[in-house]
């Protein structure tokens, strides 16, 4: 490959394309009419604008950008995260263009894409999952049937959704028909698909999944674990790797369950597999991403594996030059999204712009971002700021790194979540391990954050007081004294 083309915007396609350049391979950057100063445009040898600020009208015109191709030279395309990184179709045109899609073929796209599809796929390999129906379903009364055999609480969750999207939680039955009829609607809305399946909810579950790297040798490795309990919205706010409650043989056993996934359905490039845990720590399968994960960068910290670079050695057909013995965890890495939302307001979006953004430095510290000082954040697309990592020896290092680091982000003009990232890596239950993906609904609450924001100003003023008093010992104002001197005049 000569040139590879990045089909995304922001933090991320700044990312890839420093591992592009980094391999010695010319890049070409998209955007839309939004992004036209932004950062990852700069960044690359060639830019081309895509069209208007909507992503229908740019990032997820999957024709325009295989046309810039053909017309450009490219030879393969990334593309990143979100938009079109898992739509099998746009893939398998991509193929059919003779470009190579750096990422997996279109049939494990289309199995994983579908997570009861995936459940069929991986069942006979023995992989534990959590008890429910394994077809799609808009009917009610086969809904009731399943959740009397399995038990209350359930969960209902959209075939071909993701992100908290057409899930619902249902505590008794007398609630089924009102949550069944919402998921259903909200599925249908998403995803053009309205089907969805019934499964046991699991209670205090924690999220945890497993990077695999796969060949088209028939190598699959794993890169261990990451933590991604700390939600809101069903959405991650903070991860971690490795997680602080596996052991090794589990972890063993979690890394080989998600190699069998990876092969179940001839994988090639990244993905990740995610598992439920319960509070005994027995694991379930969810699903599998075809992509490169938001926080693929705790990975590559404790691995020292560029896994973009990984991604495009496979895509050129080379075989993975490293094998599970190879790989060991190398301290500890947390990261935390910082979205411009306000943690004060539901975490709602907070549209504007950085009139002032100074980025954390020091050893241990990275920042992936896709923003400069100046610059609004459009309101067209996802909210994330950057993803802000720190690195330690071990996981009290790597926190504390952590809360120097959120100190040190200096950003103004919006709302961000910063002051949340500070509660988290403060909080008890995080530093103990003790937390699931209840933890904002159990521990979080804005006047937290308002109480303490209220008592770090009052010891801001204490001491600012103190110190003028101080000052007023030391520095004194030279009294009025009369003089014979009369003033000249000019």
């Amino acid at each position: 490959m000569k040139k590879i083309l990045v089909a995304n915007r922001g933090e991320i396609a700044l990312r890839i394309l420093r591992s592009i350049r980094k391999m010695g391979i010319r890049s070409v950057a998209v955007f839309s009419e939004a992004d036209r100063n932004s950062p990852h445009v700069l960044f690359a040898d060639e830019a081309v604008c895509l069209g208007a600020p909507a992503s229908g009208e740019s990032y997820l015109n999957g024709d325009k950008i295989i046309a810039f191709c053909k017309e450009l030279g490219v030879d393969g395309i990334h593309p990143g995260y979100g938009f079109l990184s898992e739509n099998a179709d746009f893939a398998q045109k991509v193929e059919d263009a003779g470009i190579i899609f750096i990422g997996p073929g279109p049939e494990a796209m289309r199995i994983m894409g579908s997570k009861l599809a995936a459940k069929e796929c991986v069942k006979k390999y023995n992989i534990p999952m959590v008890p429910g129906i394994d077809k799609a379903i808009e009917d009610v009364a086969i809904a009731k049937e399943t959740a009397k055999k399995i038990g209350y609480p359930i969960l209902i969750k959209a075939s071909a959704g993701g992100g908290g999207k057409g899930m619902r939680i249902v505590e008794k039955e007398a609630d089924l028909d009102e949550q069944m009829q919402r998921a259903v609607s909200e599925a249908k809305s998403s995803f053009g698909d309205g089907s969805v399946f019934i499964e046991k909810y699991v209670t205090s579950p924690r999220h945890v999944e497993i990077q695999v790297l796969a060949d088209s040798h028939g190598n699959v490795v794993h890169l261990f674990e990451r933590e991604c309990s700390i939600q809101r919205r069903h959405q991650k706010v903070v991860e971690e790797s490795p997680s602080a409650v596996l052991t090794p043989e589990l972890r063993k056993k979690m890394g080989e369950a998600a190699v069998m996934v990876a092969k179940s359905c001839n994988y090639t490039s990244t993905g990740t597999v995610e598992f439920l845990m319960d509070d005994k720590l027995n694991f379930y399968f969810l699903e599998m991403n075809t992509r490169l994960q938001v926080e693929h960068p705790v990975t590559e910290m404790i691995t020292g594996i560029d896994l973009v670079e990984e991604q495009i050695k496979i895509a050129r057909g080379e075989k993975l030059s490293f094998t599970q013995e190879d790989l060991s965890i190398n301290g500890h890495a947390v990261e935390l999204r910082v979205y411009a939302e306000d943690p004060l307001n539901n975490f709602l979006p907070s549209i504007g712009t950085l009139t002032t953004y100074v980025k954390p430095q020091g050893e241990g510290v990275r920042v992936d971002d896709g923003y400069e000082e100046g610059m609004s954040i459009p309101i067209y697309y996802d909210p994330m700021i950057a993803k802000l990592v720190t690195h330690g020896k071990d996981r009290a290092e790597a926190i504390q790194k952590m809360r120097k680091a959120i100190k040190d982000y200096k950003i103004a003009g919006l709302a961000t979540t910063l002051p949340f990232g500070t509660f988290v890596f403060e909080h008890e239950a995080f530093l103990s391990g003790k937390f699931d993906t209840h933890f904002v609904k159990n521990y979080y609450t804005p006047e937290l954050i308002k109480e303490k924001q209220k008592a770090l100003a009052e010891i801001a003023a204490l001491i600012a007081l103190k110190y003028w008093m101080d000052k007023q010992k030391i520095l004194h104002p030279v009294e009025h004294k009369t003089t014979s001197w009369k003033r000249r005049l000019a």
